[in-house]
């Protein structure tokens, strides 16, 4: 048998997946997302629509599958064996795509193609976490482990030692050498800080021998791949930007230091990526979403009282910019402040990710 019959033998039946908020819906349809993000398992939902015999599955990531094979016989075996739908699964786009009626592409990097729907997916929000968990915990639970060990879906019921592992396996896939996991490590080293790429270049360079171009080079490929976002200061483009990662458990596989605050935020930014909105910040409010006129703010440990002045900061911004609903995102608290024009609701993640 060839490559192209192997392929074609792949059994669904024994994969055990659950499904996403978002769903293949369109027969032309191309899925990017970073690296176990659940791309894969989305095609399987689809999949599951179709006999055995009607699809072929082809992963170019596996190394037992000939490309050349693959590039000079797939058109000639689509008609012979009259296929319905065509997966090519980690595709660089390298040849022609032969018809087939459905075809369904994943990448890591967004393609566009004329009569293709693109779905760029993103791992687990927390509600799909909930979902995906089969351990039985209650809320605040779920929320540690969702704090933890992240939002790719692998991850949901592995010990914790098998996530950290995990993790740092996906880091090295990133990287390509020691320099760019160096320059990757110190872009997850620092989520939720302000730091221009000029300062973590200057920080690295004391570490090991580094151009700056091949830094910027790479921080701009991490941002493109979406394994890294820099999040603009509203109204102000020069600004120092803040930097986030779609995994906020990157953080706790590289290195012992904790930085709650920084993790939760993260969190938080992860859970306002599903919601499709532009996203800034601004002096003392962490993210701030014009479109909506909300501020949020990520304060672990959040009590009025003892922090009157942070607070006093906070809604000095609000009034500037004349927002009129204010987010504290905690770790348990719950509250309601209302002062003058501005409703300020103080919720632990859990309670604000499932409203």
């Amino acid at each position: 048998m060839n490559t192209l019959e192997y392929c074609h033998e792949f059994e669904l039946s024994k994969i055990n997946f659950k499904e996403r908020k978002t769903r293949i819906t369109h027969p032309k349809t191309i899925i990017s997302g970073p690296l176990r993000s659940g791309k894969t398992f989305l095609i399987f939902d689809y999949l599951s629509n179709f006999e055995t015999k009607e699809f072929l599955y082809i992963d170019f990531n596996d190394i037992r599958n000939s490309k050349d094979i693959i590039k000079k016989n797939l058109e000639e075996y689509i008609f012979r064996n009259n296929i319905k739908v065509l997966i090519l699964e980690n595709f660089d786009f390298s040849f022609k795509i032969p018809y087939c009626d459905s075809v369904i592409i994943s990448t890591y990097e967004k393609k566009e193609l004329k009569g293709y729907k693109n779905i760029f997916l993103t791992p687990l929000d927390f509600e799909e976490y909930l979902l995906h968990e089969n351990k039985n915990q209650n809320i605040t639970q779920s929320f540690n482990t969702f704090l933890k060990h992240g939002n790719l879906p692998q991850s949901v019921n592995l010990p914790e030692y098998k996530v950290y592992y995990e993790l740092q396996n996906i880091l090295k896939l990133y990287a390509y050498d020691i320099t760019t996991e160096k320059i990757l490590k110190i872009l997850f080293e620092n989520i939720d800080e302000k730091k221009s790429l000029n300062q973590l270049f200057i920080n690295l360079k004391q570490e090991i021998k580094i151009s700056k171009d091949k830094f910027y080079a790479m921080c701009k490929k991490f941002e493109d791949e979406k394994i890294i976002y820099f999040i603009k200061k509203f109204n102000q483009d020069k600004a120092t930007k803040k930097i986030y990662s779609y995994n906020s458990a990157f953080l706790n596989s590289i290195t012992h230091k904790k930085k709650f605050k920084n993790e939760l935020t993260n969190i938080i930014f992860q859970e306002l990526l599903n919601q499709k909105d532009e996203i800034f910040y601004l002096d003392y409010i962490d993210f701030y979403l014009p479109n909506k006129d909300i501020a949020i703010c990520s304060i672990p440990f959040f009590n009025s009282m003892l922090m009157a002045s942070q607070l006093k900061k906070v809604l000095k911004t609000a009034h500037e910019y004349n927002i009129k609903n204010i987010y504290i995102i905690t770790v348990s608290n719950n509250e309601f402040i209302k002062k003058e024009s501005l409703q300020i609701n103080v919720l632990p993640f859990y309670e604000w990710a499932l409203s």
